[in-house]
């Protein structure tokens, strides 16, 4: 759904249950409203993700709408412009969500999110 394509081209990647919640800038999505982003690990704010690494991913939100499917997308932004991050399981039906998606109904999108030695640094997540 839109909201986790927006959340996660303006967060850091996010956590486990047991991971501080991520301070984060809501773009605005009309489909739903996110209530937390946890990364795991990120003992400080803002998140800093190193090369190498793996990082767990979890986004709470509320749907506003009634959705069949639901796909997260992670960009970086280099030199201004925001470049797309490939992701293990995209398909948020597959990763803690239980489809459809009914509106008015809170779900948690779950991932683990490796940041691999090939890609361009980025000097902060937005």
């Amino acid at each position: 759904m839109r909201f986790l394509v927006a959340a996660f081209l303006l967060l850091a990647l996010g956590a486990s249950a047991l991971a501080e919640p991520v301070h984060f800038k809501d773009c605005g999505s009309g489909v739903g409203v996110i209530k937390e982003l946890n990364v795991n690990p990120c003992p400080t704010q803002p998140c800093k993700l190193h090369k190498g690494q793996s990082y767990s991913v979890n986004v709470t939100f509320t749907s506003n709408i009634l959705s069949q499917s639901s796909k997260a997308v992670v960009h970086g932004i280099v030199l201004g412009i925001p470049v797309p991050f490939p992701i293990p399981e995209a398909d948020g039906c597959k990763s803690g969500i239980n489809c459809p998606i009914q509106k008015d109904k809170t779900y948690s999108y779950l991932n683990k999110l490796p940041v691999k030695n090939e890609y361009p640094s980025v000097p902060r997540l937005q």
